[in-house]
Formats: C-alpha cells, structure tokens, sequence
C-alpha cells in the first residue's frame, strides 16, 4: 500500500470489505433456507408470512456477513503469504483490522437481534436460543484448515445448518420429517465437494504455510475422486428429497435432473486438476444449482397450495 496515500474513509473501508466478502455469493446457502421455510410452513398447511420471511432473510445476510469477515480476519496473516489472496482487502492495507473486526461485531449483534425478533413475530424462542451456537460453528470454520483436511465438511456443515435454522424458526416441528434432514445431507456433501475443487488451486500454497487441505494432504487425484464421492451422496440425497416430499412435484425433479448435468460439468471442467476453468465451476455453476433447485421448489409448493 501506498505509505503517502491519505488513510481509507470508513466508507471506502466498508465497500472494500462487501467487494471482499462478495456478497453475491450469500446465493450458495438463501435458496435452500428458502425452500426449507416454504417446506415447513406447507407442511403445516400454510404460507410463510411476510415477517417470518424478511427475518429469515436477514438472519442469512447477517451470519453469511459475520462468517465470511471473521474468516478474512483469522486468515489475514495467512493470506498476506499466499500470492492467490495477498490483495485481499486486510493483507493490502485497504481495510484496517478494527474496521473488520467491528463488522464482525455488528454482524454478531444484528444476527442476535434478528433471531430474537422470532419471539415478537411467533413467540419462538429456539432461534435467539440457538444464535450463539450457530455463531460459533460459522466462526470455528475458519480455524479448521489449521489442523484437519476434514476443513471442506466443516464449510458444508456451516452452511447445511441454513435450512435446518429456517425449519426451526418456522415449524420446529417438521424437524421430524427426514427430508429436511436429506436436504441439509445434500448441501453439506454438494458444498464440502466444491469446496474440494476450490482447494486445488491452493494446493502448493497449503503445503508451504503447513495447512491442511485434501489436495495439499492427500494429492490432487485424491482430492478429484473424494469430490466426485460427496458429489455422487449430494445427488442421492437430493432425489431423496425429490421422492419422499409430497409437497414438492416436477418442477423439483427436472431441475434435480439439471443439477446432475451441472455437477457433472463441472467436474468435467477440472478434470485432470485443470483450475483454468474453476471460476465458472465454483461460483457460476455452483450458483445456478442453488437458485434452479430453491425456485422450483418453492415453485411447487406454491403451485400446489
């Protein structure tokens, strides 16, 4: 950074930190806490009212923010060390470290307050209960490449909680029925297996910082094949769904059958460990399963009453 350049305004400091954090990519995990609202209330023979939708929304945008700021700020030090993130916001002076952790903070206690708001709205408690584990196991996260190659699951179990906490936020109750547990079963395995892929391109980097990753730890064709593994548990848990949902129809189906195409596309884009392509395997791919599987099922459900 340049030493004579003025300091960053807090205004710069913060649209550096939403360029950082892209935003945009919160579209990985909404979708699929949509749908499971559209699950929970259906199943109860009704519709999600308008508070219980815009609390879910800022529930996700609050803790996608904190998770994905309390990573840039545990990992500042080691992405000054890696050339793919050394321009990373914090590592290039662009943001200062109490500009980040104060987001962190506010993201926190918004996320809190949100939950909280679910007693006013349907006198439910279980979310501002439950918002402080949630917030520990998004942060943990961020720590788990320092000591495990099981990192990828734990990034899958951070964002499978998405449809679970909507399912308790709505009707607790459908926490009985196995398909939000098949649903949660395939965001964690579809994401744990992208997250395999996204690595590959690190894999020099994780190995000289001494981190843990599956392509660093265990090998590139390794890492290609565990990925293909989760990805094939993703694609049964997803026709599961498909199969043991009444509520959902064949909207849900067809775009079940296009998930399976993209997965496999976007394998074929990284295969041999080509990373050439994996911007448009991981965010453009990845981005349009969630979108096509949560509109067609919220699709059906609405269609179906």
């Amino acid at each position: 950074m340049d030493q004579t350049a003025p300091p960053p305004s807090v205004a710069q400091q913060l649209g550096a930190v939403a360029r950082d954090i892209k935003l945009s990519h919160t579209v990985f995990a909404l979708p699929f806490a949509l749908l499971a609202t559209f699950l929970a209330a259906s199943w109860a023979d009704r519709s999600p009212n308008a508070g219980e939708f815009a609390l879910i929304l800022l529930c996700m945008f609050f803790a996608r923010t904190f998770a994905m700021t309390f990573n840039r700020l545990s990992d500042a030090l080691i992405d000054a060390r890696n050339k793919r993130t050394e321009r990373r916001a914090l590592p290039s002076g662009r943001v200062r470290w109490d500009t980040m952790l104060w987001v962190v903070l506010a993201c926190a206690l918004a996320f809190v307050v949100c939950t909280a708001l679910f007693i006013v709205q349907s006198r439910n408690a279980l979310p501002l209960i439950l918002s402080l584990p949630v917030l520990a196991v998004l942060a943990g996260y961020s720590y788990t490449k320092r000591f495990t190659w099981l990192c990828h699951a734990f990034l899958g179990l951070a964002l499978s909680i998405s449809p679970i906490a909507a399912v308790i936020a709505i009707e607790p109750g459908y926490l009985g029925q196995p398909i939000i547990w098949l649903l949660a079963l395939m965001v964690l395995t579809w994401v744990a297996g992208f997250d395999v892929l996204y690595a590959l391109q690190d894999t020099e980097a994780d190995r000289e910082l001494g981190l843990y990753s599956i392509p660093s730890r265990l090998g590139i064709s390794n890492a290609l094949m565990i990925s293909r593994g989760l990805h094939t548990v993703s694609i049964a848990a997803l026709l599961g769904v498909a199969w043991l949902s009444s509520q959902l129809g064949v909207l849900f189906w067809i775009a079940a059958g296009v998930t399976c195409v993209l997965l496999l596309f976007e394998h074929a884009l990284v295969w041999g460990g080509k990373t050439k392509q994996l911007n448009m395997a991981f965010f453009t791919v990845n981005g349009v399963i969630s979108l096509l599987l949560g509109a067609a099922g919220i699709a059906d459900i609405i269609a179906r009453g």
